[in-house]
């Protein structure tokens, strides 16, 4: 993997936030996600309510954006990653800490479509992205 990243930008802090990731497929079709980043990939979940299968197995190259923007503060991050995405085994542990992530630790409070996903009502598999190039700028700037 190639990575460019600015020497004090914490990677690691930025994509264990709970904000949405971008990703874009072939088409191009752009469609906003929600994700974990463990073991060096980007994790989300798919299932039958999604065409998202379906354009990977046509064009697996996909690109993902994570970034924030806070005018009041001058928060401006961004991590770009792409690559090949590959839906894979379903993994409810990693279902759960994904959804916990966004929606808090007790799945018995979170609106059914999002607990049905642990039950896996609706096909639900899981999409890889393990980056082939990974770039993060810092783009931030001071408030006057």
């Amino acid at each position: 993997m190639t990575v460019e990243l600015p020497d004090d930008f914490d990677l690691e802090a930025l994509l264990n936030r709970a904000i949405p990731a971008r990703l874009a497929t072939a088409g191009p079709v752009i469609r906003p996600i929600w994700f974990i980043w463990e073991a060096g990939s980007f994790w989300w979940l798919t299932g039958d309510w999604s065409s998202l299968t379906e354009a990977l197995q046509q064009d697996p190259e996909v690109c993902l954006v994570v970034d924030t923007c806070d005018l009041l503060s001058g928060e401006i991050l961004t991590v770009t990653a792409w690559g090949r995405a590959e839906v894979v085994d379903f993994d409810r542990d990693r279902a759960q800490r994904k959804l916990s992530r966004y929606l808090g630790a007790d799945p018995d409070s979170w609106p059914d479509r999002f607990a049905a996903a642990l039950r896996r009502e609706a096909g639900e598999q899981f999409v890889r992205l393990t980056p082939r190039t990974l770039r993060a700028r810092d783009l931030s700037f001071e408030r006057e």
